[in-house]
């Protein structure tokens, strides 16, 4: 059903702001192997290509990410090719109680209270409920989609081909289940590539961490690490970094100013 209460953001807040996240660190994470439907194949080593429907569709497939966006502020890209078209394609976020498949044509993402999702018609849904929140994406032209979740502040923003389009949901930081990454696609061998990741210091401490994995210059950091006499605390809080937020690994490096 239509949501009369939404309202669409304003020129002016889809003109604020620079760069999403632009002093934050590159993230890392995948999509999730494991939590997908049938219909969702995925490619290369690292987990980023998603295709959809490979030989024909009869229904909607989607794929969860290994990333837990939860009190934290994160950005991520997906690259759509020119396979643009169709019932719904979607993108933004749900928690692992959202369903992945349907044999039918819906707009999967926010059709019930565990998914917030915007699709490429421009419609944004949650709770079961749609509203228009932009233009519609022009069919058969490649476009990127940013996403921009905000777990301190609340809120979930999208962008399209670099360009803000404002504030979509609120009220993020209420939910207590883990929140993720998530896209869906009604449409037959339709691609959505995961790239652009980065994520924000959360703390002074945060950032102290990102420095020091840097410096020590190896992805290996549980053997660079046997060399430097550490309190077991700090040792664990740098080893964090790499093996609790997401699937493989989550290291991040310092900005540059």
């Amino acid at each position: 059903s239509y949501d009369a209460s939404f309202r669409p953001p304003s020129t002016q807040s889809m003109r604020m702001g620079g760069p999403p996240l632009r002093y934050g660190c590159d993230d890392y994470w995948t999509w999730n192997r494991t939590d997908r439907s049938r219909e969702v194949r995925l490619y290369d080593k690292g987990l980023l290509d998603a295709h959809f429907h490979p030989n024909w569709s009869s229904g909607t497939a989607a794929v969860r990410g290994t990333r837990v966006l939860n009190n934290g502020r994160y950005y991520w890209e997906l690259s759509l090719t020119q396979r643009i078209f169709g019932t719904s394609m979607m993108f933004g976020v749900a928690t692992k109680k959202a369903r992945l498949h349907a044999e039918a044509f819906v707009n999967l993402i926010g059709e019930d209270e565990h998914g917030w999702g915007l699709s490429h018609k421009g419609l944004v849904f949650h709770g079961g409920k749609w509203a228009y929140y932009t233009q519609p994406f022009k069919e058969n032209e490649p476009t990127t989609v940013g996403v921009l979740f905000d777990g301190v502040a609340g809120t979930l923003t999208f962008y399209k081909d670099g360009q803000s389009l404002g504030v979509a949901f609120k009220d993020l930081h209420k939910i207590r289940e883990n929140l993720y990454p998530i896209i869906s696609s009604t449409a037959a061998k339709t691609e959505m590539r995961l790239g652009g990741m980065k994520r924000d210091f959360v703390s002074l401490q945060d950032r102290c961490r990102a420095v020091i994995i840097s410096t020590l210059g190896t992805s290996d950091l549980d053997s660079a690490l046997l060399g430097i006499s550490l309190p077991f605390s700090i040792r664990r809080y740098l080893k964090e970094a790499l093996h609790t937020t997401a699937e493989p690994n989550n290291k991040c490096t310092p900005p540059l100013y």
